[in-house]
């Protein structure tokens, strides 16, 4: 099956630049280039790509105001968020409105197709480096939310309806691991950890992993360290 991808960015190097690399691979097609949110938006409409490359910082309608509008017409187009290597301060407001991911700009070849691939399947792409970083660049701006994780361990008011196992994973998510990497830690098959993870975003309304990372992190569950 051809990956059908959206390239929305104001510089039209840089999607020239993603297109060559793009257009390169057996299985995905470039079927659209936005240069702002609002023809990004439009062309989603339009096309219902399978994945959205998206620039932050664009005239007329951001890439935030663009991902959650895609987000909020139900579509079933997937938004990978690109930022510059010292963080966009926008990139986690992307995240929070329902981005499946972010990548570098000066991701390599080989891990912009992977990345693609990756959230075209339905997952999200988390680094545990990249994530790392962002949620520790802002962690400052992150609510203090009631009923938060404190000294006494008590769990969070909005995790209350999950299981002890379901905590443990949702942990192991917000650090970065991989369904098989949680297993391992677990002891628990790969196919239980993907059981376990659906489960936790049915039960906290969430979209995708990135955005269970987030809530964990607001939370006060997990902490940049």
């Amino acid at each position: 099956m051809t990956i059908r991808v959206v390239l929305a960015d104001d510089q039209s190097l840089l999607r020239k630049g993603f297109r060559m690399i793009l257009e390169a691979e057996d299985d995905i097609t470039v079927i659209g280039e936005a240069a702002d949110g609002e023809a990004a938006v439009r062309l989603v409409e339009l096309y219902q790509p399978d994945v959205v490359l998206m620039d932050v910082r664009m005239p007329t309608l951001d890439g935030i105001g663009a991902t959650r509008a895609i987000t909020a017409s139900g579509s079933l187009s997937h938004v990978l968020i690109l930022t510059t290597f010292d963080l966009d301060e926008y990139a986690f407001g992307a995240l929070r409105a329902g981005a499946s991911g972010f990548l570098l700009k000066d991701v390599p070849p080989h891990e912009l197709g992977q990345a693609i691939r990756t959230v075209a399947r339905g997952d999200a792409v988390v680094s545990p480096r990249i994530t790392r970083r962002l949620l520790e660049e802002y962690s400052q701006q992150l609510p203090d939310l009631s009923g938060g994780a404190n000294d006494d361990n008590t769990v969070p008011a909005v995790l209350s309806g999950l299981t002890g196992r379901e905590r443990e994973v949702l942990v192991a998510v917000a650090e970065g691991l991989s369904n098989v990497e949680i297993g391992e830690r677990l002891f628990v098959s790969e196919a239980t950890v993907k059981s376990h993870v659906g489960r936790v975003l049915a039960k906290l309304g969430l979209r995708n992993r990135v955005q269970a990372v987030v809530l964990a992190f607001e939370t006060g569950l997990v902490r940049p360290s």
